[in-house]
This record gives structure tokens, C-alpha cells and sequence, in this order.
């Protein structure tokens, strides 16, 4: 790393980790100001996108995938269910399972969503090229797998 030569520590303007973390926490408080006018939290956001992607698992594969307790997702898909933004159905092939699907109110909400998520990338990146942000999305994706991190899970649905 290259260090500010008058003082021997981290660049002015801050080191990598530095700047990732000032960004993320950034783009983080924008991202929650902008769903919010949608009605929704972050983490609601992130299992419209989940169902979307993969419908009709269960509860418990749900809770798994967003590293959550089973008894802390419950309560939190009671709520979206009551929204009308979900909704459990039993598993045909095990009755004793509910498979989460997305309502078609869920589905609407997810289409705004996703123009949401666009304009806030595209705000997040304005100073950059679109080659400067391919590189950039690359280099991102090399070191959070380098550092064990799951593919579009943020880590923040664990504090749910």
C-alpha cells in the first residue's frame, strides 16, 4: 500500500479499507432512504429479490439463505405476508413445509424496486466510466470472495 510520505501512513484521502467502508456505509444509509419510499426495509428488499430468484422455498432454506435463526424469520415473513407481499404455501411434496412464493402485489412492488435499485447505482457510480465500473464491480467481486463473502447476501440480514 502506498503510504503519505510526510507523515508514513495510510494515503491521504484514506487506505482501501478505509474507503470501502466509507462508501458501503454511505451507499447503505442512500439505498435504505430510497426503499423506504417504497415502504420497505433493506431486508424486505433483499427477500422480494430472493423469492423472485428462487421461489417456493421454505421458511427454514429462506432463514438459512439470509444466515438467520428460523425463529427470527418467522415473525418478519408474518409481516410482508400481511402486507399482502407474500405468501405461504403448503410444499406439495411435504405437507408439514409452507413454500414462500411472491403475490402478484409483491411482483409489482419488486418491478419498482428494481428501477429503484438502478437509479441508485447509477448515483453511486456517476463519477465513473462504465469500463471504470465493470473494473471496479470485478475487482469488488475478487475480494469479497477472497474474504468469504456470499455472492448478493448482504451481511446485514443477520442482525434482522
Amino acid at each position: 500500500m502506498e503510504t503519505n510520505s510526510e507523515t508514513g501512513g495510510p494515503p491521504r484521502g484514506g487506505g482501501v479499507a478505509f474507503l470501502l467502508a466509507q462508501l458501503g456505509a454511505h451507499a447503505t444509509t442512500r439505498f435504505a432512504e430510497r426503499v423506504a419510499e417504497l415502504d420497505l426495509t433493506p431486508p424486505q428488499a433483499g427477500l422480494l429479490r430472493l423469492l423472485a430468484a428462487t421461489p417456493g422455498r421454505s421458511q427454514r432454506e429462506l432463514a438459512d439463505a439470509l444466515g438467520l435463526p428460523p425463529s427470527r424469520f418467522v415473525p418478519f415473513a408474518d409481516a410482508m405476508e400481511q402486507r399482502g407481499l407474500i405468501e405461504r404455501r403448503r410444499n406439495p411434496e411435504d405437507r408439514r413445509l409452507h413454500a414462500i412464493h411472491l403475490t402478484a402485489r409483491g411482483e409489482a412492488l419488486l418491478g419498482r424496486l428494481r428501477e429503484v435499485g438502478m437509479a441508485h447505482e447509477q448515483a453511486v457510480c456517476a463519477a465513473l466510466s462504465a469500463e471504470e465500473r465493470t473494473t471496479l464491480q470485478s475487482l469488488l467481486q475478487r475480494v469479497a470472495a477472497e474474504q468469504g463473502l456470499t455472492p448478493l447476501l448482504h451481511p446485514g440480514y443477520t442482525k434482522l
